[in-house]
């Protein structure tokens, strides 16, 4: 009998570092980047001259020519193989996307992970197993910089405030993640499925951004649910008009501080909208017993948008992937089907006719274009 795997929750932190720290933080990052773009470059031409994908964690953890260079060394060694290990687990989902293109499931191809570009930071992973995890002092976080920074900067380690609400036994992970001019330190901790007393047979089906909507629910008792999304989108047609404004009669790859710190805003607003979408939504399948939830969703949807260039912006920068991803975390924490379903054009078909529903993308068999004369 397999293990039920464990289920992890993530808390972001944003940093607001003294001048010291900011700088340890963006010399780490910048270390990791190296590491990673390493990485890549060697996974990526061993792929293309001998067609080998290296997706096994260790396979570049052993490979001396990265792990053993000057770069690697500049870091502590646990966060430098969790850098390898990102590279690694990059590759594994690239090889399984492939297979799915391969077998005709995949609409698009694939292409092999890319070098990191702009500031080519990258997060930084210290995993609280194994050799120099961080510890808890009075509050603090002890991050080691390992023998080589100490011996180049006379730095030995680094402190950042541990949030009081999360139980430090059960962190498995901290990241240093550099995200929009920022520092966020990332929590990974271990959390226990919840159970509830819900129906299987009793379903809640999800139509995502419909019109004004973030999202339109009706469920098989005959509850509906709408969630707007009017303020979502004032805050993501405000944040394009700051971008456009500022960029006006620059260079279109000019960013600068002030970009980046709207573009944070606008990010935390966005992700705020979801949590709480999500979490209305998996509050009404509680509240009716619900245990089915099931979400209408087609791949490359939103890249094929024609709706015109306005109503594109609107609905293309809405976090729809991200609310399906939510919900169906928060689905797997509370003992709740999560079924994702091919959304078909129903205003095509007439259920009193019994015509089949058609699958989006394809062409009813024997269907052919119908040629008019003007």
């Amino acid at each position: 009998m397999s293990k039920a795997k464990k289920l992890m929750g993530v808390q972001q932190v944003l940093l607001s570092p003294d001048n010291e720290t900011k700088a340890v933080l963006e010399y780490l990052c910048q270390q990791s980047g190296k590491i990673y773009n390493s990485g890549v470059y060697f996974a990526r031409q061993t792929f293309f001259k001998t067609g080998k994908l290296l997706t096994n964690k260790f396979d570049l953890i052993y490979e001396k020519s990265i792990s053993k260079s000057l770069v690697a060394q500049s870091m502590p060694s646990v966060p430098m193989q969790q850098t390898l290990i990102s590279v690694a687990e990059g590759f594994k989902s690239f090889k399984e996307l492939r297979s799915l293109f391969l077998e005709g499931q995949l609409h698009f191809k694939p292409k092999a992970p890319d070098y990191l570009t702009g500031s080519k930071l990258f997060k930084v992973a210290y995993p609280t197993s194994g050799g120099q995890p961080p510890t808890l002092i009075n509050g603090q976080l002890r991050f080691s910089l390992g023998t080589t920074v100490r011996r180049w900067f006379g730095i030995s380690d680094f402190f950042l405030t541990m949030p009081s609400n999360i139980d430090y036994s059960k962190v498995k992970e901290f990241t240093i993640l550099p995200k929009n001019g920022a520092f966020y330190l990332e929590i990974s901790y271990e959390v226990k499925r919840q159970k509830h007393d819900l129906d299987i047979n009793q379903a809640l089906s999800i139509d995502l951004g419909t019109a004004d909507n973030l999202a339109a629910c009706v469920d098989t008792l005959g509850n509906s649910l709408l969630i707007d999304s009017r303020s979502m989108k004032a805050m993501n047609q405000l944040w394009n008009k700051q971008v456009s404004t500022r960029k006006e009669g620059k260079p279109e790859a000019y960013w600068d501080n002030w970009l980046d710190r709207v573009t944070r805003k606008r990010n935390h607003q966005m992700k705020d909208g979801v949590n709480k979408a999500a979490k209305l939504i998996i509050d009404h399948c509680l509240k009716y017993g619900i245990g089915t939830l099931v979400i209408g969703w087609n791949e490359g949807f939103k890249s094929n948008a024609n709706m015109g260039r306005l109503n594109n912006q609107r609905f293309v920068q809405m976090p729809l992937g991200k609310l399906k991803d939510r919900l169906k975390q928060l689905c797997d924490l509370h003992g709740i089907r999560f079924q994702e379903t091919e959304e078909s054009y129903t205003s095509k078909a007439s259920f009193l006719d019994g015509d089949s529903l058609p699958v989006y993308g394809q062409k009813p068999e024997g269907w052919k274009a119908l040629l008019l004369a003007r």
